[in-house]
């Protein structure tokens, strides 16, 4: 008998996918729906499929390491490793909660949506790994560790300020220090600048005070604008600064190169979107290879589906500027975004990618998995019914939205298509008002779950649809349920059009509600993950158990 009132044909593949699906995630652990290694000794872009905005990258040995954004999520700070800069995992977070405000440790226990950790910068000096990173509302922090997969130092604020923003450091051969930065016009009044400073000699703190504009487009006559996200190097002796001009999807990618760290610098444009579908590029970091290979990652707008990372080969030219993309073939001096390339030299044979999927055996949460702000311990737990994750229907901050709702456990976008699956066990909702399921989240987003009413329990599909901050939501479509498992899942297509079906075995498949678009939310992707949520001022939570969330190709 059917958990539900209603059943149509299901239009999503039924148990042969679902068996071998179930037999990928047992012998893997989770199965990458993007893979960027083509198997032969090519890579194809983005090495990255998922929002990795701002991303840098150094090596040490044979390992990489790249950070990125992660603005008031949390954790945050991702910290990814590589052995070939084409296959990714998702090691650790350098941040596991944002307590860095001087005097307010709630700040971000409720959700400020584009504020937090923006660009950061990692570098690896003296035997320790140190990300500089900037809030843009209060400045630019520091973090360290001697080994990236463990804990990380609390943040030290290096330069305090508002509209500080994009920070790298550089350490000289006679033990100078110096970072810079660049400037947010919502916060300081002004942008299209870099800011030098020397630092202390251990690097936590600035020692010449608002320090030095090396680079002003708004002065230059160039009739370049928002320059942002630089990266410092030093190569031979001379200075160089990669940062991107012009915004973020009809951007390029510059290069300033100077003999005095104070300047003057000359610019040239090395990588540009030309032919290509790769808008932007924007901003990324250098690193070589142990072959001496150079390479440059950067990331491209695509919308809902975030800030995917690219990988770009790189050479250096006989007028001594550094070539990208194309260019490298070519020798032209303003390269193009490759499609596919020959991966870079490596001993590695590894091939895999962050994870997804999660079958919710452990007892501490995975890596892909981020809260909307700092999570309590009453958010969730995976020792309550070992083998699932209990979310506890926890009361939103507004009546009519989930938009400021704390505890949505999300994750990225991570593939140009894919469906999310996930099986629901609601018998512990205890309120009316109770609810809980499967979200697509943005500035818009739906959901489809299971809702205690004062007539009983039943399925639902939910739309919060605005292209700018959140309105009511609406309640697109309703069946009465049964008390029992739900299956949940959402596929979303190339366009990030979302349709969402449900099953009472796993096998078949009934759609429901409308056709939902999901949306970026503020300078980010959309995400898909699980939320529960309850009645206001109920001192005993109802709470949901959800056996597995599967990504699929």
């Amino acid at each position: 008998m059917s958990l539900f009132a209603n059943r149509m044909r299901s239009p999503f593949p039924g148990v042969l996918l679902a068996i071998i699906f179930a037999v990928v995630v047992r012998l893997t652990g989770s199965a990458a729906v993007w893979q960027p290694d083509l198997g032969h000794g090519s890579y194809q872009n983005p090495v990255l499929f998922a929002d990795y905005s701002d991303p840098d990258v150094v090596r040490v040995g044979e390992d990489y390491w790249l950070t990125s954004s992660s603005f008031s999520h949390v954790p945050g700070l991702p910290v990814l490793h590589s052995r070939d800069l084409v296959n990714w995992t998702l090691v650790n977070h350098a941040l596991p909660a944002l307590r860095y405000v001087a005097g307010e440790p709630d700040h971000f226990a409720v959700p400020r949506h584009g504020a937090g950790v923006w660009a950061p910068a990692i570098r690896f000096h003296d035997g320790k790994f140190w990300i500089f990173f900037p809030d843009p509302d209060y400045g630019i922090y520091a973090v360290t560790a001697t080994d990236p997969r463990g804990a990380w130092t609390p943040p030290v604020l290096v330069k305090s300020g508002k509209g500080l923003i994009d920070p790298c450091p550089l350490w000289e051969d006679d033990g100078k220090v110096y970072l810079i930065h660049g400037w947010a016009m919502s916060r300081a009044g002004k942008s299209n600048l870099v800011t030098l400073n020397e630092l202390s000699a251990d690097a936590l703190h600035v020692t010449d005070g608002e320090g030095t504009v090396i680079i002003d487009e708004n002065t230059s006559g160039r009739g370049l604008h928002t320059l942002e996200g630089p990266k410092f190097y030093k190569r031979g002796d001379t200075y160089w600064i990669f940062a991107p001009v012009d915004g973020v999807k009809p951007g390029t990618q510059a290069v300033y190169r100077a003999k005095n760290i104070r300047g003057p610098y000359e610019i040239r444009i090395v990588l540009a979107q030309g032919t290509t579908e790769i808008n932007g590029p924007h901003q990324g970091g250098w690193v070589d290879t142990p072959a001496g290979e150079n390479w440059f990652l950067h990331f491209q707008d695509r919308g809902p589906f975030g800030r995917v990372v690219h990988l770009e080969p790189m050479s250096w030219r006989s007028d001594g500027w550094p070539a990208m993309g194309t260019g490298v073939a070519s020798g032209a001096e303003k390269g193009e975004p490759v499609l596919t390339y020959k991966k870079p030299a490596a001993k590695s044979d590894f091939v895999g990618a962050p994870a997804t999927s999660d079958e919710f055996n452990d007892t501490t949460l995975g890596l892909q998995w981020q809260w909307q702000a700092n999570p309590r311990p009453d958010f969730f737990s995976l020792t309550a019914n070992p083998g699932s994750m209990r979310l506890s229907c926890l009361a939103a901050p507004s009546a009519t939205s989930l938009y400021d709702a704390p505890n949505l456990l999300l994750q990225k976008f991570s593939a140009p298509t894919f469906t999310a699956t996930t099986v629901l066990d609601f018998s512990g909702a205890s309120h009316t008002g109770d609810e809980a399921g499967l979200m697509i989240f943005g500035y818009s987003y739906a959901w489809i779950g299971l809702r205690r009413t004062a007539e009983g329990l039943r399925l639902v599909q939910v739309a919060n649809v605005d292209a700018n901050k959140p309105k009511a939501e609406r309640e697109v479509a309703a069946l009465e349920a049964k008390p029992g498992k739900v299956f949940l899942r959402v596929a979303v297509d190339a366009d990030a059009k979302c349709r969402f079906a449900y099953s009472s075995d796993g096998k078949s498949y009934m759609p429901l509600g409308d056709e939902f678009q999901a949306t970026v939310a503020r300078w980010v992707g959309a995400k898909v993950g699980l939320f529960a949520a309850g009645a206001p001022n109920s001192s005993s939570p109802g709470y949901a158990d959800f056996d597995w969330f599967r990504l699929a190709p």
